[in-house]
C-alpha cells in the first residue's frame, strides 16, 4: 500500500497541477478526470471514505500521457484508449515525436496489406480462369 498519504493528491489538486482549470470560474475541471476514469483502465484512483479519491504519482503520470495524447496530439478518446492499451510502456519516450502519425501509418500499413491481399486474390483468380 502507499507508504505515506503525502504521496496521494485529492482530484481538486491533481487538476489544479495539470491545469485542468474552468477559465470563467477558475474551479478545476473534476468531471473531466472522473469521466477519463471510466474509459481509461490505467487510471485507478484510491477511493477512500466517503468517495474522495485520491491520486498517486503514477495516476497522475497517466492522466498526463491521457492530456497530452487528447490535447497535445489531437487524438479522439478512442484512439487514445487504443494506443494505451497496446503501448503503455512505449508511450514513456514519445512525447518529442508524433504518437498520432505513428499510429495513423501503422493503420495505413495494415490496410494497405489488406488491400494488396485482395487484389492478388483477383489477379490469382483471373489467371486460373484464361
Amino acid at each position: 500500500m502507499i507508504k505515506n498519504k503525502n504521496q496521494l493528491k485529492t482530484i481538486s489538486q491533481v487538476a489544479n497541477e495539470l491545469g485542468l482549470i474552468n477559465k470563467k470560474n477558475k474551479k478545476p475541471l473534476t468531471h473531466t478526470i472522473r469521466f477519463w476514469e471510466t474509459k481509461f483502465k490505467q487510471l485507478k484512483p484510491l477511493i477512500l471514505s466517503s468517495n474522495r479519491r485520491y491520486y498517486s504519482a503514477n495516476n497522475i503520470k497517466v492522466l498526463k500521457m491521457i492530456i497530452f495524447l487528447l490535447k497535445d496530439q489531437g487524438m479522439t478518446i478512442r484512439g487514445a484508449i487504443k494506443l494505451m492499451n497496446v503501448n503503455v510502456k512505449e508511450l514513456d519516450g514519445t512525447k518529442g515525436s508524433s504518437i498520432k502519425a505513428a499510429y495513423i501509418i501503422k493503420n495505413i500499413k495494415n490496410r494497405s496489406k489488406k488491400i494488396l491481399d485482395k487484389i492478388k486474390k483477383i489477379n490469382g483468380k483471373k489467371t486460373h480462369k484464361s
